[in-house]
């Protein structure tokens, strides 16, 4: 490899990285994670060491040259107003790249639209790289008008993906060409609390944007209750930089799978002048209902949270004000088998629909991709986890109807 180009592989299965070496690359994909550590990347990162275990990848962590804050600043505003339409091809100051092999598939997963100059880092990167593809995960509707000046530089890949499917079609057409969904999800693994489910030692968590009607009087019922509520207490929990990315997730997930109550609202519900009223689905519904969480607040008005959530009890509504809070908390305290019948539900359905794995299977099957058995192995180990949930459930509610003493086998 030329000097600046650094491929890895995930050290967390040592396993996998193995048969990755042993195996001739198929997949090219660039990663920020070296010098873009926000917080709210760290679930795309997680995505990507998903694929990167489980296909044959070749990771390439590019990195900042010197004064490259001060250029990726500098482009931004500028972007929106570049008559050229050429500033999109810049480098935004990072080291130059080179790849020295082909690969059949390039993949950039951006978290937003001003991740893809990073890629103009490496040189000549599709003349190595049959198949294109770019995942942009946020983008909303409402701000494509603004977006003239740089778009046609999607015409360098083959697919598009976007993030929230309110966008899919806003965005074929200013594009002049097919976009395809391609919603968040979760490593379920990572954040199902089962074979063994941890006790409960939290009883209401908060992570990110929320309803601050629904805060105050969680609050004020955690202090009345003797409730233990964990929530985040800086202005922007999201933009924090953190140190690791996997210790990051493996932190949140540890916490999530010991809460019982999981807070949950609609993507950027705050951010009306950015969203323009589109709803689409956040990042705490995957993450709440892998925990095995009772998710409470709101369900997403739109089509994908139907889509994607449409089994019973998958969030129990709480008024944006908070106003039925205590009544709700109430209702779940006084209905234990309910809560954790709801918890199982939530945990299963996430193993079967939700896990990154189906994430990489969806975008193969639209680019004509043949996914690697490895991709298909750990679907199936998440199915059969899937049923190990449900038959935990199943043996309890035996157990339940034998103690009250309702079981109906004959005697």
């Amino acid at each position: 490899m030329e000097k600046g180009i650094k491929v890895t592989l995930d050290a967390k299965s040592a396993e996998a990285s193995k048969l990755t070496q042993s195996a001739s690359p198929r997949i090219c994909m660039p990663t920020w994670r070296n010098f873009n550590k926000n917080g709210y990347r760290c679930g795309l990162y997680e995505a990507q060491d998903i694929l990167v275990e489980n296909d044959d990848v070749d990771l390439v962590h590019l990195d900042m040259g010197w004064g490259a804050w001060f250029k990726e600043i500098s482009l931004r505003r500028p972007l929106y107003h570049d008559m050229s339409k050429r500033l999109i091809y810049a480098n935004p100051g990072l080291k130059k790249a080179r790849l020295t092999r082909d690969y059949d598939v390039f993949i950039a997963v951006c978290d937003v639209w001003t991740d893809i100059p990073c890629i103009n880092a490496i040189e000549r990167w599709r003349d190595h790289c049959k198949i294109s593809i770019c995942w942009i995960d946020e983008m909303w509707a409402a701000a494509i008008p603004k977006y003239k000046y740089w778009l046609h530089a999607l015409s360098q890949f083959d697919y598009i993906f976007v993030g929230y499917k309110g966008t899919v079609a806003a965005l074929s057409q200013a594009a002049n060409r097919p976009c395809h969904w391609l919603p968040r999800g979760v490593d379920a693994l990572r954040f199902t609390p089962y074979p063994d489910p941890p006790d409960h030692v939290i009883d209401v968590y908060s992570i990110g944007r929320r309803r601050e009607g629904v805060h105050r009087e969680m609050l004020r019922t955690a202090e009345q209750k003797k409730l233990f509520y964990v929530h985040d207490t800086t202005m922007d929990g999201a933009s924090v930089e953190v140190n690791d990315h996997r210790q990051h997730r493996n932190h949140f997930a540890n916490m999530a799978k010991r809460s019982r109550y999981f807070v949950v609202a609609p993507g950027k519900m705050d951010a009306l002048s950015e969203t323009q009223g589109q709803v689409e689905v956040g990042s705490r519904y995957y993450e709440g209902a892998a925990a095995g969480t009772v998710m409470i607040g709101e369900a997403a008005d739109c089509e994908a949270y139907r889509d994607l959530f449409g089994w019973p009890e998958a969030v129990v509504e709480i008024r944006r004000d908070g106003s039925d809070l205590a009544s709700v908390l109430g209702d779940l305290a006084s209905d234990p088998e309910r809560v954790a019948a709801i918890g199982r539900r939530n945990a299963a359905e996430a193993l079967r629909r939700h896990d990154w794995v189906y994430r990489w299977i969806e975008m193969f099957r639209v680019a004509g991709i043949e996914p690697s058995p490895r991709l298909m192995a750990r679907a199936q180990r998440l199915k059969e986890m899937a049923d190990l949930v449900d038959s935990d459930g199943q043996k309890r509610e035996r157990g339940d109807r034998d103690r009250a003493g309702l079981t109906t086998d004959k005697v």
